[in-house]
């Protein structure tokens, strides 16, 4: 977190020094030794933080001391801007302002002068202690090297007791056993073959192998096996020793005498050697975390064709992956215990085998949840039970009350701690950032990801990286964050892109105890125990009781001098807001962040924020603001303006003073339920064109004409467009706009329409073969004569919505998707008014996700052998003439879900009432694990029946 701080008051300093250095007459020379001295230390903050937690308390303090002296430089640095640099107003009023501002700020120059050198005294003596420091904890001092070897140490025991649990206590492990075994058994698999278990920490990857690898079956095959525990910080020489002893005492063979003298390429041939005479093998790698050790040890690994097999056990996705694409091996997610296997595994550890008492039943459940099936944390927490007495409940509910300050402890959860923070001990200094800043949202809160990466941004916690924009950047730290388990996605917007995560609630509390221990973010309810004595630099409101106000009221207001950051969650009390955002603007002139994020009641923006001079991010969503005042264009550091979901609908002429704005989105859905019928948009300045730096522009109501059309032309960083209202003559002008924007990914279109009446859309011209090829995501909503020819020709098109588009039966819309190599989603309603579609075959290899719904003339679906050959969902809604199941359905093997609703009551009665195994809707559909049928009764009450419920569900990836 430091070293995040440091380099990024570093980045300002050097940007200042350049732009701003003028304006500090004698004190850039002070500036030049604060950021030399701050730059000298940054090599070893990097390395004293990655040790921070086992640190003596002595490296602690200075770490901390580093921080805080990079904090309050920032401060310095942005209130001399503030104050002196945004008065360049020019003609004869503006000189008189600036000799009148010149007078009026001779004290604050004076101050700031003397605040500079206070911070240079500061950075001395840190300085020093960064001299004393490097000499004891130095990257290669032997301090550094034995704290890592006891930490291996340390880590290699906690896996041990992993391969020592007895069979009979393990639960939840016959599955993935039954799963894995054939796998490695399969006869016409003759190459070598990686099978990975990847997942985050505590969910008994490690034991699961070792069931696997142990199993009788799987030793007679093998004759020869090894087990290799990797690690986090491996000695590979070590390791290939370890493996070759392992190897010459399963052959019955002496060790070679000479390998503690040889090189790692000697061992490697060695080992090499042995498994090409040795027959076949099974070799597991536990706990491999990085790719380089996969892509260094493969090649000691001989490709026989004796049917060899691999297995390996890692928290990263990229490794399981990696390791996995060249044999054409498996793959397996680790998932969690499901709710039955968890209360199993409880009730064996406490009660022997027996049931949870009654008196118990509630706040084991509580326990039970925040544990979300890792079984690491279930035995853990048990084993702490399993000491309080079954008669007292209050025990036990302290117990649960108390779960965040029992990791903090050295007792019986600190292992589930260790384990947990494994994973984020391993990261990079801007990862770890990134994954404290999830500390700002409530406990079981689904995370908006497009929310998430814009405050990152906006926090200025994303590194900038040649011809990439932050918003790339951003979101591949998220996906990083992924692929190391460290957070989990529950949805997907369409294919490789996130739309909600969340973060397990044992991983947040470890989260948590390290955002707090750097005073990075300040979480308050309103309620007075909660507010800090340190200085505030992000504030966090979460909605509380409803006696916060009152609590509010009566202790003293506090000064937020320091403030960066004021984000809401959920709607808190309306006179609460008022106080809490009163104080905020009145005292934090600094304020870089504000998300009033769905804060019903705030129906004005306040005065006060256009006084903000450095404020970046300002996010208004789900309010009830109706107007921007033309104050906003005194925001000129904005770069993200939230105003989806409010009243707006129109923009001043102010906003092309914005010149770094690179988000603005201004809409209202038509229908607050239902996003077919489309969005209000708002009206634009008739140059809009001039806020060049937009990366997402949504949603533009472009019913004014031509000129604003071409405009769009001249946003050429834009990534996603949306508009509305589209005139059929301006088709032919938007066209030519969106050749020059070589970077879209998204585009929404929609005509002038009202409900499901819309005009036509004429985007049907002729275009160079490079038109939009960075498109992943299209949406026209509109009628259309017939689709655009350049749709065929969108290789990276990955989903497609055609909404209110009407093609007549000769213009079947499947013609031109079938072929496009990407695509996996599609979402068609009240596309097609022709009685039937076809799939054929060789069409959509990759489609995934189908969504057919409000195309009242479809008498039939036909799916030919050999199309959508990976469709996974099929949801069918509104189809009043389909009275049967497409034709076919049976070719689609990996379909895991069928949603039927809304549909004709002939073909909802005959499936509700014919489930036999030997009639042909049963047999054409007993493959599909999961088939929902709703539909709304007579008296308009909604019903939902799953077919053959006791069938076991499969689980499905739409990532």
């Amino acid at each position: 977190m430091a070293e995040t701080v440091l380099s990024f008051v570093l980045d300002q300093l050097s940007t200042f020094l350049h732009e701003e250095g003028r304006l500090l007459g004698g004190l850039r020379q002070e500036v030049q030794f604060i950021m030399d001295e701050l730059e000298q230390m940054r090599a070893f903050l990097r390395e004293a933080e990655a040790r921070e937690e086992d640190a003596q308390p002595t490296l602690q303090q200075w770490i901390k001391q580093v921080r805080d002296a990079a904090y309050d430089t920032e401060d310095i640095l942005d209130e001399f801007v503030a104050r002196f640099a945004r008065h360049r107003a020019t003609g004869f009023y503006g000189s008189v302002r600036r000799i009148f501002s010149s007078i009026k700020n001779l004290r604050a120059r004076h101050r700031v002068a003397s605040e500079i050198q206070s911070i240079k005294s500061r950075i001395k003596s840190i300085s020093e202690g960064h001299q004393r420091y490097q000499s004891e904890y130095g990257i290669s001092a032997q301090a550094s090297s034995s704290l890592s070897a006891v930490n291996n140490t340390t880590w290699r025991y906690s896996r041990d007791d992993a391969l020592l649990v007895e069979e009979a206590k393990l639960v939840g492990i016959d599955q993935p056993k039954k799963r894995l075994i054939p796998e490695l058994l399969r006869g016409d698999d003759y190459q070598l073959k990686v099978v990975s278990v990847v997942g985050m920490g505590g969910l008994g990857k490690t034991t699961l192998v070792k069931r696997v690898h142990e199993d009788p079956e799987v030793r007679r095959h093998f004759p020869v096996r090894a087990w290799v525990t990797v690690s986090e910080t491996c000695d590979f020489q070590y390791l290939l020793k370890d493996l070759i002893q392992q190897l010459h005492k399963e052959g019955n063979k002496p060790v070679p005498q000479s390998i503690e003298s040889m090189t790692t390429t000697e061992l490697k041939k060695i080992v090499k050697d042995f498994l090409q005479q040795a027959g076949r093998y099974a070799i597991v790698f536990d706990d491999v975390w990085d790719v380089e050790f996969w892509n260094t040890i493969k090649f000691a690994l001989p490709e026989s064709s004796h049917g060899n097999r691999v297995m390996l056990t890692t928290r990263r996705a990229d490794v399981a992956s990696a390791s996995c694409i060249e044999s054409r091996g498996l793959v397996y997610r680790m998932e969690p215990l499901s709710v039955k296997d968890s209360r199993t595994l409880f009730c064996n550890k406490i009660f022997n085998g027996g049931n949870c008492p009654g008196h118990l039943m509630d706040v084991s459940k509580g326990i039970l949840d925040k544990c979300e099936g890792l079984p690491l944390a279930i035995l853990a927490i048990s084993g702490l039970l399993a000491s309080k007495d079954v008669n007292r409940i209050d025990e036990w509910e302290m117990v649960r009350r108390s779960l965040g300050g029992e990791l903090e402890g050295t007792g019986k959860l600190d292992r589930v701690k260790k384990i947990l923070s494994l994973s984020y001990n391993d990261l990079p200094g801007h990862l770890k950032t990134c994954l404290l800043y999830t500390s700002i949202f409530p406990e079981d809160y689904e995370i908006a990801c497009i929310r998430l990466i814009h405050l990152w941004i906006a926090e200025r916690y994303v590194e900038r990286r040649e011809g990439m924009s932050f918003a790339i950047v951003a979101w591949s730290y998220l996906i990083e964050l992924v692929n190391r388990s460290l957070i989990q996605v529950t949805k997907v917007f369409f294919e490789g892109i996130p739309q909600y995560c969340r973060i397990h609630d044992l991983l947040r509390e470890v989260i948590l105890l390290k955002s707090r221990e750097q005073n990075m973010v300040t979480v308050t309810t309103g309620q007075p125990m909660t507010w800090p004595t340190d200085k505030v630099r992000r504030l966090v409101v979460h909605s509380g009781s409803s006696n916060n106000t009152q609590h509010h009221q009566q202790r003293r207001n506090y000064c937020f001098d320091h403030l960066r950051s004021f984000v809401t969650f959920e709607s808190i009390s309306p006179l609460l807001s008022k106080m809490l955002l009163s104080e905020v603007l009145g005292s934090s002139k600094l304020l870089k962040v504000l998300d009033l994020r769905g804060q019903e009641t705030q129906e004005e923006i306040p005065n006060e924020i256009f006084k903000m001079f450095h404020l970046k991010h300002l996010d208004l969503w789900g309010t009830r603001v109706e107007r921007v005042p033309k104050a906003i264009g005194k925001l000129q550091h904005l770069e993200y303006l939230n105003l989806a979901d409010t009243r707006v609908r129109e923009l001043p002429m102010e906003i092309l003073k914005l010149q770094k704005l690179r988000f603005l989105e201004v809409f209202q859905p038509v229908v607050p339920s239902d996003d077919d019928y489309g969005y209000h948009g708002f009206k634009a300045p008739s140059n809009m064109g001039g806020l060049l730096a937009l990366e997402v522009l949504s949603c533009m109501d472009a019913s004014s004409g031509s000129t604003i059309v071409k405009e769009i032309g001249k946003l050429t960083q834009l990534r996603e467009l949306r508009i509305t209202k589209l005139r059929r003559e301006d088709g032919k002008e938007l066209c030519s706009s969106l050749a020059n924007l070589t970077s879209l990914r998204q585009l929404s279109v929609a005509s002038i329409g009202k409900g499901d009446d819309y005009e036509i859309i004429d985007l049907n011209h002729h275009h160079p073969s490079s038109f939009l090829q960075s498109l992943g995501m299209l949406i026209l909503r509109g009628c259309l004569e017939k689709m655009p020819q350049w749709v065929a020709h969108l290789h990276g098109l990955l989903r497609i919505d055609l909404n209110w588009s009407r093609l007549r039966g000769e213009e079947d819309p499947l013609e031109s998707l079938q072929h496009l190599p990407n695509l996996s989603k599609i979402n068609f309603c009240g596309s097609y008014q022709g009685e039937g579609l076809c799939f054929k075959a060789g069409g959509f290899l990759k489609l995934k996700w189908m969504h057919l719904k409000r195309m009242e003339g479809l008498r039939g679906m036909r799916v030919e052998e050999g199309a959508l050959p990976r469709l996974q969902i099929l949801f069918l809604r509104l189809l009043p003439l389909l009275e049967e199941l497409p034709l076919g359905i049976q070719h689609l093997s990996h379909l895991q879900r069928l949603s039927l609703y809304e549909m004709s009551s002939q073909l909802r009665e005959k499936l509700l009432e014919n489930q036999k195994e030997e009639s042909e809707d049963y047999t054409r559909i007993a493959h599909i694990p999961e088939i929902l049928i709703g539909y709304y009764t007579d008296d308009g009450e909604w019903r939902e029946h799953r077919l053959w419920e006791e069938k076991k569900k499969k689980t499905y990836n739409l990532s």
